[in-house]
């Protein structure tokens, strides 16, 4: 028997004025944001964005997705149309699995899969 995951809704994440609903679509390689009412407001795909798999929503409402596939952490603007940054690459983090931005410390907080650990970048 062949077993088919689909990744449809991964994992979700709702903006800090609760308009919008940021979804991973971890088989599409996709985040898609939405409105309240379920409407697609935005689809965003990268290159850097493979197997995205970790997402948080910062309290300026900036989007930070871990591409697990990619060894990437990217910055997405608010309305979840275009990357403002590319944050950690692979010489940094090796398969981000979870990715949390503390505003008390100013830093971003990543969750590494095959090491069982985590790493913190200072921001700003």
């Amino acid at each position: 028997m062949l077993m088919v995951l689909c990744f449809t809704v991964y994992k979700c994440a709702v903006s800090p004025t609760g308009d919008k609903l940021y979804i991973i679509n971890n088989n599409q390689h996709k985040l898609l944001t939405l409105a309240r009412d379920g409407s697609v407001l935005a689809t965003f795909t990268d290159h850097a964005l493979d197997n995205p798999n970790g997402l948080h929503v910062t309290p300026a409402g900036q989007v930070l997705v871990s591409g697990w596939g990619s060894n990437t952490i990217i910055q997405v603007d608010s309305e979840g149309k275009r990357k403002l940054a590319t944050l950690a690459m692979e010489d940094e983090v090796v398969k981000p699995w979870s990715v949390c931005y503390n505003r008390h410390t100013a830093s971003i907080i990543v969750g590494l899969y095959n090491k069982s650990s985590i790493i913190v970048f200072k921001v700003g």
